[in-house]
């Protein structure tokens, strides 16, 4: 009680940062000139998308939304420049879907020091809702617990008994590492080997060779996108057809718009279905309709969550009322309940001792060119 009144106590001092009688200003830090550019321009379409339907319709509760996005060029250390341009001279109430575990390392504790809400970051870590934090709300299901339970599905689909892991080697990839181990525990098992990367590899002949050569029957892949192209179309290359199952920071179209016939029948975990248009429910075509009217651009996963974390964010400041501050956001935050929505996401909850919003995903495959869900939320 002590850490979360020093925290406010500013806020109550004094003009909350970002807020005006007119408007609110929200920050948030995605990669746009990286290696995972193409994930962080949709996710910032999708929440400004989300932004001006709102702003249209005379804002949130008479304060028009501003998204300041800022370009960390998945870089950590650009990551702490941006987050302090964003407290400094920008003063924003919130950031809100900062993209990738490496960046959200790093700027977050700033964030948190200036008593600004950290809000459903794309990078779901264990250390961005616990331990318990005022400030610190996650919608999406942790490596760990999401990986744990896709593990155990597969060995009980497939029988799988020397199962490997291919990783970025940074935070993200460790956590990965921690899920896999986990769930294969469980199972009275253990990792017959785990092969590293830099963060940016275009190259995996090595650890390819290195897990095939331990005999693996299934590869897990702690990569995002284009990493998961790379390392799967090396297998291919190498005549090698062992089954890989990807985290959902490969789940996305562009896994098999990019990859073609070397990543069919690619596992993945999807935390959110992908907006394809074929099939699409009314709702959801009108949707794909406004963004590729406001973009020009055919929307993806990432715009959907971009979209989708954006949206829940407008539903907390709408729970809170007129008078903006962070505690009262915070109260307010602790009380949202999320329905299931036309994109197919889970229900998110939030409470006063529980800031995490959901804790499980789904198992897909690439079936025919496309991203097929093979299974029901996986406990």
């Amino acid at each position: 009680m002590a850490m979360m009144a020093s925290v406010f106590a500013s806020g109550v001092a004094q003009a909350e940062p970002g807020v005006t009688a007119g408007t609110i200003r929200v920050g948030t830090i995605q990669d746009l000139s990286g290696p995972i550019a193409m994930l962080g321009a949709p996710i910032r379409d999708g929440m400004l998308l989300r932004f001006e339907e709102a702003n249209a319709r005379g804002g949130v509760h008479g304060r028009k939304l501003e998204l300041h996005a800022e370009d960390s060029g998945y870089d950590p250390k650009r990551a702490v420049l941006a987050t302090r341009k964003l407290l400094s001279r920008d003063k924003v109430f919130a950031f809100v879907g900062n993209l990738g575990t490496p960046v959200v390392m790093a700027s977050m504790p700033l964030a948190l020091d200036a008593g600004r809400p950290h809000l459903f970051p794309f990078s779901p870590h264990q250390a961005t809702y616990s331990p318990l934090h005022p400030l610190k709300f996650q919608l999406f299901a942790p490596y760990q617990d999401y990986m744990s339970a896709a593990v155990r599905e597969m060995l009980t689909r497939g029988g799988y008994t020397r199962v490997g892991l291919l990783f970025q080697d940074d935070d993200y990839g460790h956590e990965v590492k921690k899920g896999v181990e986990a769930g294969l525990a469980q199972r009275g098992l253990t990792l017959v080997e785990a092969v590293g990367y830099k963060r940016g590899a275009t190259d995996f002949a090595s650890q390819i060779a290195r897990l095939r050569a331990a005999d693996c029957d299934l590869v897990v892949l702690a990569t995002v996108v284009r990493e998961t192209v790379a390392s799967v179309a090396e297998a291919r290359k190498t005549g090698w057809a062992v089954d890989m199952l990807v985290t959902a920071s490969g789940y996305s179209a562009q896994t098999h718009e990019l990859g073609g016939a070397a990543v069919e029948g690619l596992y993945g975990v999807s935390v959110m279905p992908l907006p394809y248009a074929e099939g699409a429910n009314s709702a959801l075509a009108d949707w794909i309709g406004r963004y590729r009217q406001r973009f020009g651009a055919t929307p993806n996963i990432w715009s959907a969550m971009g979209y989708n974390v954006a949206d829940v964010f407008i539903q907390g400041l709408e729970a809170t009322g007129a008078e903006l501050t962070a505690p009262r956001f915070v109260a307010a935050m602790e009380t949202v309940h999320t329905t299931r929505d036309f994109f197919g996401s889970p229900e998110y909850r939030f409470s006063k001792t529980d800031h995490l919003g959901n804790r499980v995903g789904r198992l897909a495959r690439i079936e025919n060119g496309r991203w097929a869900l093979i299974s029901d939320y996986l406990q």
